[in-house]
């Protein structure tokens, strides 16, 4: 009896312990953040096609990463919605905020209940801003003084489109190269006097500032952003699977390679 004991307790520390080496893998894209199925052979995702990979300690960081999308009444539907998507595929913990937390109404059409108000945000390690009515968010003192009191704590800036116009506001762009929606370069030029704004390309990147043309080109914006911090093979397999065909890796302005 006490020999069949001792096998059998062996057998469940044996099974224990190789049950705790076994490599758990994840979507290679998301990093298990926002698929949290997890699989015990590196093989395709079966729910999205994409290649997984071995979850590690670099997987729990990636958690960190965060992204506040500010938004506010009139903001362009798909200058947040694209990028939305991809930072969500690329397990990006994502925020909504506005001024206050009353429903929005973006483009007379959708509205939007914010996560949080200025009052109550928590800090992110990217702010994120859109274009739409966009004089909303840059002509109100208040939300300026708030982008502002974040900025030591806010690693990265990107803006969609007349998103632009709310970082000149902040002063953010002050001796950058920058751009925007290609109906209001002239008029970001003038706002903001000390950049150099520039039309027909698809984002610029300063290193801690990106900024993107209108409307589609966030897509294009956000998929290099994912490209810099988690690699090009991770941005083609996020725009595959958005059938977004039109992503082309590097075809926008990097000047944060000349830095």
């Amino acid at each position: 009896m006490m020999k069949q004991l001792l096998l059998l307790l062996t057998f469940i520390y044996c099974f224990t312990f190789t049950q705790a080496k076994v490599a758990k893998y994840v979507c290679a894209s998301c990093k298990g953040i926002s698929d949290t199925t997890t699989f015990q052979r590196s093989i395709i995702n079966p729910h999205y096609g994409m290649n997984l990979a071995e979850q590690n300690h670099q997987t729990i960081q990636d958690q960190k990463l965060s992204v506040c999308f500010y938004l506010y009444d009139g903001v362009e539907v798909l200058d947040f919605a694209g990028p939305m998507e991809v930072f969500s595929y690329a397990g990006f913990k994502i925020i909504t905020v506005a001024k206050t937390k009353a429903p929005l109404l973006s483009q007379g059409i959708l509205k939007i209940i914010p996560d949080y108000s200025i009052k109550d945000a928590p800090q992110t390690d990217i702010f994120a801003v859109f274009g739409g009515s966009d004089e909303v968010a840059a002509d109100d003192p208040e939300v300026i003084s708030w982008i502002q009191s974040r900025d030591k704590a806010t690693k990265s800036y990107f803006s969609v489109c007349t998103g632009a116009f709310i970082l000149g506001k902040a002063g953010l762009l002050d001796q950058l190269t920058v751009t925007t929606f290609h109906k209001s370069i002239a008029n970001l030029q003038k706002a903001v006097p000390k950049a150099k704004v520039l039309e027909n390309v698809r984002y610029i990147d300063n290193g801690r500032i990106i900024t993107t043309a209108g409307i589609s080109a966030g897509i294009d914006g956000a998929l290099h952003l994912v490209a810099k911090l988690k690699g090009k093979e991770v941005a083609l397999a996020i725009a595959k699977q958005m059938e977004y065909d039109k992503y082309i890796p590097e075809q926008g302005l990097d000047l944060s390679k000349k830095q």
